[in-house]
């Protein structure tokens, strides 16, 4: 059992997870950003590694990546940042990116990385589901690395159910098919969406992303998921400023 696993074994609500994105605002700050979230109470981590075409990613997290990628990230130098991560940080971190610097660097290379450093999963959202179940879910399994798939509001029930089945850690599910950075849309709608997908029963606990930016957001999600993903508004706080200070300003609001 990864501490992904553990975490939604003992914690059942108000579960909160900052994304980031790696080499933001600075090449070397990834390690000093996650060590202050948690200290300031995030409960996991998605540390994105940045691609130039980021087609599900909003202004702000598109902008993010290409200062990164501009100040030299690569996947080779995000491992390498990482690699003394689990002597200071001991809360779950995933990677979060897009299937083409993973299968530049090798899908068995990728995973075998991620264990040695402590990495306990990862979201790939292009990366398409018979792909990872006929070609990769044994080289995931065999490293310990959680996949963690998308479910969006146009997500039929077979495919969810068939995304349950082979998911071992949490469900990402989507508030809409839009792109980062969007405001939770809680509308009448939207709660439909929630409530079916939750009456589901679904073996895996579901986390709610894309939207939520703030302590009524973060509250709205957790009606009905295990708890949500913060990205867009994190990313853009970071943007001026001392980073220690930045993240204890913004997770004051949700972690007093």
């Amino acid at each position: 059992m990864n501490r992904l696993q553990q975490l939604f074994q003992n914690k059942k609500k108000d579960i909160l997870s900052i994304y980031y994105t790696a080499g933001y605002p600075n090449l070397n700050d990834t390690l000093q950003i996650a060590e202050a979230l948690e200290k300031a109470g995030a409960d996991f981590l998605e540390i994105g590694f940045p691609y130039s075409d980021p087609v599900a990613d909003g202004p702000i997290i598109q902008a993010s990546s290409k200062q990164s990628l501009d100040q030299g990230m690569t996947l080779q130098i995000l491992f390498s940042q990482l690699k003394d991560l689990r002597k200071t940080v001991t809360i779950p971190i995933l990677l979060m990116g897009y299937v083409n610097p993973v299968l530049q660097f090798g899908v068995e290379n990728f995973c075998k990385a991620c264990a040695e450093i402590g990495i306990d999963g990862c979201i790939i959202p292009d990366l398409p589901m018979y792909e990872y179940e006929e070609l990769y879910h044994s080289c995931f399994e065999e490293h310990g690395v959680s996949n963690i798939f998308l479910v969006t509001p146009q997500t039929s029930e077979e495919r969810i159910r068939k995304i349950d089945g082979l998911s071992n850690a949490f469900i990402y599910l989507l508030s809409s098919a839009a792109t980062t950075g969007k405001n939770l849309d809680v509308s009448a709608n939207a709660r439909t969406y929630f409530a079916r997908i939750k009456a589901m029963d679904l073996k895996n606990p579901l986390m709610i992303g894309f939207g939520i930016s703030d302590k009524q957001t973060f509250d709205a999600a957790n009606e009905y998921a295990s708890g949500a993903i913060i990205g867009s508004a994190f990313v853009k706080c970071l943007a001026n400023g001392d980073v220690e200070k930045n993240v204890k300003t913004f997770m004051k609001e949700f972690r007093n």
